[in-house]
Parts: structure tokens; sequence; C-alpha cells
């Protein structure tokens, strides 16, 4: 029995080592991020270390000096909470007709909605610029937000969680009189608050980090985004290493705070569907 327990506990002990690692290696360039925002400029990388000797902490006042940081904040926020908001709204929409509906070709409907999934983003470029700008949305908000409002797999991941839902609260509330609105929006939607915290973050991720896009929507500087900011950093002759670090390390934050909030809900939400399956 002894023999055993050994057994399983030096198993565990080398699976607890192995993970330490690997989370040590993906945190490594974050770590080497936030290290090098705080370091002196002319120590950079002479000699090249990881733990600054001492802590240049005026490194972020500078970076937050350098550029009109509090403008490239909120057009973020704006750009990708109203992204995150109307992808939930949507996806949960669609999600509802294709679980909770009957209609003509719904599998055949669905199955080509989710292909679009398999289409590389690059290839919507061009189309989706000429049709923004016979919208005139050109450097407009309208023309950030817009074209990111519906998802497949949003729409998938909601359907996947409303199928784990009883059809009996749907009948239940309509009988009460509810609408397939008040349905969808006062009693499915509450109750899939995993799978929509997991869209939401997801969109608010992609949203935020997002650089292509803004890139060539956008040539007003006050309307540039986080991510369009930070490449004022990189100049002709060089790149402001410590300053880009900086900004870099704060531009990261609300997503950590946003993952830390949402975190117990995300597991769930991805699973959940695929259980019911």
């Amino acid at each position: 029995m002894s023999r055993r327990f050994a057994s399983r506990l030096g198993r565990r002990a080398v699976l607890h080592l192995s993970l330490i690692a690997a989370a040590f290696a993906v945190l490594l360039p974050y770590l080497w991020m936030v290290t090098t925002s705080l370091k002196p400029i002319k120590l950079t990388f002479q000699p090249p270390y990881l733990i600054p000797h001492h802590f240049v902490w005026h490194n972020y006042v500078d970076a937050w000096n350098a550029a009109p940081f509090d403008r490239f904040y909120i057009n973020s926020a704006i750009m990708a909470i109203a992204i995150s908001v109307g992808q939930v709204v949507t996806s949960a929409m669609a999600a509802y007709a294709f679980d909770r509906l009957d209609f003509p070709f719904k599998n055949t409907l669905f199955f080509l909605f989710i292909a679009t999934l398999m289409i590389p983003l690059p290839l919507l470029v061009i189309p989706s610029y000429v049709i923004i700008e016979r919208f005139g949305w050109l450097n407009t908000f309208w023309a950030l937000i817009v074209p990111r409002l519906w998802t497949g797999f949003g729409v998938l991941l909601m359907r996947q969680y409303f199928r784990t839902l009883p059809r009996e609260l749907d009948e239940a509330a309509m009988i009460d009189g509810s609408t397939r609105f008040g349905v969808l929006f006062r009693i499915l939607l509450p109750l899939s608050r995993p799978a929509v915290a997991t869209l939401g973050l997801f969109a608010f991720l992609f949203a935020w980090n997002d650089f292509l896009w803004p890139l060539i929507m956008l040539d007003d500087p006050d309307k540039f985004t986080i991510q369009l900011g930070l490449a004022n950093f990189a100049g002709k002759y060089g790149t402001q290493w410590v300053s880009l670090m900086a900004g870099t390390v704060t531009a990261t934050l609300p997503v950590l705070v946003l993952f830390m909030l949402v975190q117990r809900w995300i597991i769930r939400g991805l699973t959940m569907g695929a259980i019911n399956e």
C-alpha cells in the first residue's frame, strides 16, 4: 500500500513540476516585457539581463506622456465593449432561432453559417473595405464596430449552451404570457451566464488586441485605438523599447482584470454544450 502511495505521489510530483515548467515558459515573455519596462533606457539590452538592478517606475509616466493614451484607451474601450455586447446579443438571437424554432432548411443554414469560420479573415479585408467605403464610414467608429457584430463562433457557442436548457422553461414562460423575446432575454440569457461571459471575453480580447482592421479604417489620430497608439513607439531609426514595453503592460491590464472577473465561467461555458452532446 505504501509503495503504491509513493508511486502515485511521485507521478503527481512529476506532473506538477511539468505544469510549473510549462507555466513559466508561457509567462516568460510577459515577465520579460514587465522587467524591460522597468529598466533604464541605456541598459535595455547591454548587458542582457532579466531582473533590473533597480526599477525605473518613471518609464510608465514617460510612456503615458509620449502619446495621448487616455484617448487611445477610451477609443479601444468604446470599440471593444460595443463589439462584445453586440456579439452576445446577435449570437443569442441567432442561436435561439437555430435551437428553438423550426423553419425550412434550418440545419443546412446553420451548417453554412458555421462554415464561415473556415474563411481566413485576410480574404474578407478587401470586400469589407469596399462596403465600408460605399457606406461612407471610413475613419469612423461605425467601421470598427458594425462589421464585427456577428460571429459564427458566438452562434455555435450559444446554441450549444441553449441545448442544455430544458424547453419546459420556454413553454412555462409562454403560458404565463411571455413573448419569444421575453423568453430569450429574461430566462435563457440569465441562465447562460457561463456562455455569455466566455463569448464576451473572447470578443473583447479580439477587439482590444486588433491592429490590422483599425489600421486600415482609421487615419485620424484622435480615433486611434491603443494598438495603433503603441505603434507610435516604432520610429524610423529605431524602437523605443522601454516605452513600448511600458505601454504594452498597461494595455494588457484591462484584459487581465476582465479575465479574473469571469474566469470561473469560462471553462463551464466552453464545456457545457459538449457534455450535452
